[in-house]
This record gives C-alpha cells, structure tokens and sequence, in this order.
C-alpha cells in the first residue's frame, strides 16, 4: 500500500515540476481559451442576440471556455506518456519496484491537478463578464472542475498508452478534441439539435462539465424560461455521468499500463 501511494506521489510530482518548468505552455493555454472568448464571443454577439437566450452571449460562453481549457489541459499533459515511451523512460517506470497501477494514477493525478488548477484563474474573468460566483458556487465548481479533469485525463491516457509516436497522439487527440468541444453544447444550446448530434453529445464528457458549470456559474441570471432552453440535466445527474465515465476511463488506462511490457 505505501508503495502504491509513494508511486501516485512522486508521478503526481514529477508532472507538476514538468508543467511549472515549462512556460511557454503555461502562457499558450492560458491564450487559447481567452482567445476563443473575445474572438467567438464578441464576433457572435450580435448574431446570436436574435435567439434571445436571455443573458449576454460571452456569459452563455464563459462556462464552454473553462471546461474546453480543462479538456485541452488535461489532454495536453498526458502527452507526456507518450514522451516518455518514445525516450524510454516510461519502460524504466514500468520497471520500478511499484505497482503500474499507480504510475496511470499518478500521471491522472498530475494532468487532473493542471487542469484544475490552471482553468481557476479563469474565475478570475467572471466580474468582467458581470458572473457572480458565491461561495457555494465556487466550492460546486471547482468540484465539477476536477471531476471533468479527471475524466478528460482519463480519456487521455486511454488513447496515450496505446500510441507509439508523439505524431500519432496529436493526431488522434486533433480527431477528438474538436468534435468534443463543439458537441458540448459551448457555442449553442442542445435542446433544439438533431437527434443523431443530442445521441453524440451524451458520449461526450465535456456535454456534462459544460452543463454542470453552466448552471452554476449563471443560475442567478437565467430566466425560468431561459433554464428550460439551456440545461440538459439536474447537477447531480452531470455529478453521476462524470463520475462513471472517469471511472471507466481511469480502469482502462490502468489496465493499458499493467499490460505494458
């Protein structure tokens, strides 16, 4: 047990000291979801006024924005499995006297712990968008914030710990992360979709994070009427979905390790 533990420790720490030591990824992931705010938000303002959603179009954006800088963190920090295959290090990991249970869980840890922590200073931009964000909403949010991580890491290293090549990895995440994002419901309600994209949508782990943080983030400024068109699920239910699927996911990736040679 304390070798489990002391692996999950010192993988967790490991991709946290990669992760501060780089700061051109810190400063790029933090650009990327401010840029999609301003350029998406401002450009569809006017446009997606006409479908009267009852609040601001940035503010219907704002909750999209912080779970796609959780997704794209999250992912992007699992990529380190795949560096570490290529230069051998994952092989002399996978060696060490621990249990590989715990180096998945580990590395889960450390990518779920970035993304968390790095999507809470985009709390900060809440006042600029006239958010209030209360002390329950806060302690609900960065709940859900680290639940999705988790989940999005998960998928993450489901699909790292079976790519040979760094090329591979950024492929397949590119065929994933887009499609995600834009079926979550970030840019427009999915109340009124086709049925074929509300199926898809429920695959996506994102659907659910963007829901949940939604409806806390803006449940002081929705309508009865506005809630209606906007929320999929109660919170619990975005809670539960969440939970399951990091857990399916975190199983598969466990698993990937332990048949690793």
């Amino acid at each position: 047990m304390n070798a489990f533990i002391s692996g999950i420790a010192v993988i967790w720490h490991r991709e946290i000291l990669r992760y501060l030591r780089d700061r051109v990824r810190i400063a790029t992931s933090f650009f990327q979801p401010i840029m999609f705010l301003l350029v998406f938000g401002a450009g569809l303002r006017n446009t997606m006024a006409a479908r009267d959603f009852g609040i601001d179009f940035m503010q219907f954006m704002y909750p999209g924005i912080i779970a796609m800088n959780i997704m794209g963190v999250a992912i992007f920090s699992t990529v380190s499995t795949v560096w570490d295959r290529e230069f051998g290090f994952l092989k002399e990991i996978l060696a060490a006297p621990v249990p590989r249970a715990s180096v998945a869980l580990g590395k889960a840890c450390g990518a779920a712990t970035i993304a968390s922590g790095q999507a809470s200073v985009l709390l900060l931009l809440a006042p600029l968008l006239g958010v209030h964000i209360g002390v329950v909403s806060l302690i609900q949010l960065f709940a859900f914030m680290v639940l999705l991580a988790f989940t999005v890491s998960g998928l993450g290293l489901v699909v790292a710990s079976r790519m040979k090549s760094m090329e591979s990895f950024g492929i397949v995440m590119q065929v994933l992360v887009f499609p995600m994002f834009f079926l979550s419901g970030a840019f427009f309600p999915l109340r009124d979709v086709p049925v074929w994209m509300g199926v898809v949508s429920r695959l996506d782990p994102l659907t659910y994070g963007v829901d949940a943080f939604r409806q806390i983030l803006l449940r002081d400024e929705l309508s009865e009427q506005a809630a209606r068109t906007m929320i999929l699920h109660p919170l619990y239910f975005d809670g539960l979905c969440l939970l399951a699927l990091s857990v399916v996911l975190l199983t598969i990736s466990v698993r990937s390790f332990q048949k690793q040679g």
